[in-house]
């Protein structure tokens, strides 16, 4: 009889619950993409194509769902993107060293991560004010190091960026005959290894555990003796850093700096979070929940785009559906679950 107790299935708790309705969307969604759409969603070069242009807004993701977490909100994210891809840029067309080039965008992600997280964890600024300042200051900047669209003319940099990964056992035989491997770039190989550093750590390591304590009930978290402040302090230091590095991989995919590059990435990606279970309330989320968030967002997006609505109002006002759709999904399911718990 104890055997047959241990060996019932604990019930989801509601990380698991939300991600595994985000899974199972983005499956049905993709497929009656195929049986419907055909094209190129027959081909698994469609998957990595939404991972070679979405690397940096899964690495972004992962940052706001770490911060989402623990309660808070970082709005800066894509404004830092833009401000280390500029930055970047500049440097190595004035001949500069791709490693020290490397350190430079981790250097103003953490710099950013820094400030925002001393002042709201220690000066006790709202999450939303602070971030905003900081969405205003690197987009500001961004403009003053150069108003016009900058190519990166670096001979070293150009070969990074045209590395590519084959898989030919994923590839396709194309209408001519030719066969063509499946290609991912080498941003989705960082990307990757952000998000499962992430996973790692929210899952396994105790300042990840800390977060989800800090965002389910702050008093709680005091009490089992958790330094609150530095825990916080902590999750917008990683929201720099990997903003740092997400700035870094949109560089390696466009090859190229503006002003307005990344501009609404942060909204993509508190968006992916949402999708992916991750609320705003805090305590909850995953950051494999929040890749397939990010997949299912791109999906149908492509969708859209291949029913023939290439307008870009359509996509945003998917989006914004969709967006809803989760939000509403979450609060049915939860509140369910949590009037079930009651009875």
């Amino acid at each position: 009889m104890k055997m047959m107790k241990n060996m019932r299935k604990e019930p989801l708790n509601d990380t698991q619950l939300l991600m595994s309705i985000t899974i199972g969307i983005f499956i049905v969604m993709y497929l009656a993409a195929i049986v419907f759409l055909g094209g190129g969603f027959l081909h698994a070069q469609q998957i990595f194509d939404m991972l070679n242009d979405n690397a940096s807004l899964i690495i972004v993701s992962c940052a706001l769902t770490i911060v989402m977490i623990g309660g808070g909100i970082d709005i800066s994210v894509g404004a830092v993107t833009s401000l280390v891809v500029m930055s970047c840029v500049l440097y190595l067309n004035s001949g500069g060293n791709i490693i020290v080039s490397i350190l430079l965008a981790i250097g103003i992600g953490l710099g950013f991560g820094l400030v925002h997280g001393f002042l709201i964890s220690y000066l006790e600024i709202q999450p939303f004010i602070v971030t905003l300042a900081g969405m205003f200051f690197a987009r500001g900047m961004t403009t003053i190091l150069s108003v016009n669209p900058q190519k990166v003319d670096h001979e070293a940099f150009a070969k990074l960026r045209d590395m590519k990964i084959e898989i030919p056992f994923l590839g396709y035989t194309a209408k001519n005959g030719n066969f063509v491997p499946a290609r991912m770039e080498l941003g989705v190989v960082v990307a990757l290894v952000c998000l499962i550093f992430i996973f790692v750590l929210l899952k396994y390591i105790r300042l990840g555990r800390n977060f989800y304590a800090m965002g389910g009930n702050q008093q709680s978290a005091l009490m089992l003796g958790i330094n609150v402040k530095r825990t916080r302090f902590l999750s917008y230091i990683l929201s720099g850093l990997l903003s740092g590095i997400s700035g870094y991989v949109f560089m390696m995919h466009t090859g190229a700096g503006n002003a307005t590059n990344a501009a609404g990435m942060e909204m993509n990606a508190i968006a992916s979070s949402i999708i992916g279970g991750t609320l705003l309330t805090g305590g909850v989320g995953n950051v494999i929940g929040t890749f397939f968030g990010t997949l299912t967002l791109t999906t149908i997006k492509k969708i859209v785009v291949s029913s023939g609505l290439n307008d870009p109002w359509w996509q945003s006002i998917t989006t914004g559906g969709m967006l809803c759709f989760f939000i509403m999904l979450q609060s049915v399911v939860l509140g369910k679950r949590a009037k079930k718990k009651n009875s």
